[in-house]
């Protein structure tokens, strides 16, 4: 009986980690972007995943339900994220109104091992909308299951290794297609339309 609960607490939060997770957020836009260039896929997704487990547990132990229950601890999230989506949708917006800039995969430098370290560290652990949607939701709906909200965790966290896996080593499968300056300049532009329309539903929630 505990095996059929842990199983369907998992599945939940398979499915649940899912829904959250696919979609082109900031976090998620830098992977695609590492992809197509093949610059230090591992590194990156290996940092993704291994946030994800620090975030989702921490959300699962029940920090989650305790931020919930003060407000202003949710609204500071919740606004603070809203403001870091907006600041990447214009810095998305710019690169795709540039006539240069590194549009092109094989254009530019490729970063070093620190700065996309660096990079990767900052997009996942600067976004107060991680912070929302990881502990705050996640950890709130992993409650509803008790004993077994350890496993809606390890679902979710299954969620989030299929997601960054194939987000990032995927993405070769596209660079043909972005071999053309025109496609990173699509990618910048819904980028930053996604990017809008989030931070603008983190701000309704309210």
């Amino acid at each position: 009986m505990q095996t059929t609960e842990f199983l369907a607490a998992a599945l939940a939060g398979l499915g649940t980690g899912l829904a959250l997770i696919i979609a082109i957020g900031a976090q998620s836009a830098f992977v695609l972007r590492q992809g197509l260039h093949g610059d230090h896929v591992g590194l990156v997704v290996l940092v993704c995943l291994l946030s994800d487990v620090v975030l989702i547990a921490v959300g699962v132990a029940g920090v989650g339900q305790v931020l919930r229950a003060v407000p202003a601890m949710e609204a500071a999230a919740r606004f603070g994220g809203a403001g870091y989506l907006f600041v990447y949708a214009a810095l998305a917006g710019r690169r795709c109104l540039r006539a240069r800039g590194g549009l092109h995969p094989s254009r530019g430098t490729a970063l070093t091992t620190k700065a996309v370290l660096l990079a990767v560290l900052a997009v996942t652990w600067l976004n107060p909308h991680v912070y929302l949607d990881t502990v705050l939701l996640l950890g709130s709906l992993a409650s509803v299951h008790g004993q077994m909200r350890w496993g809606f965790g390890l679902g979710a966290f299954g969620a989030s290794l299929l997601w960054f896996t194939a987000l990032g080593y995927g993405a070769a499968v596209l660079r043909p297609i972005f071999a053309k300056p025109q496609a990173w300049q699509l990618l910048d532009a819904g980028t930053a339309a996604v990017m809008v329309v989030l931070g603008v539903t983190m701000l309704a929630r309210g």
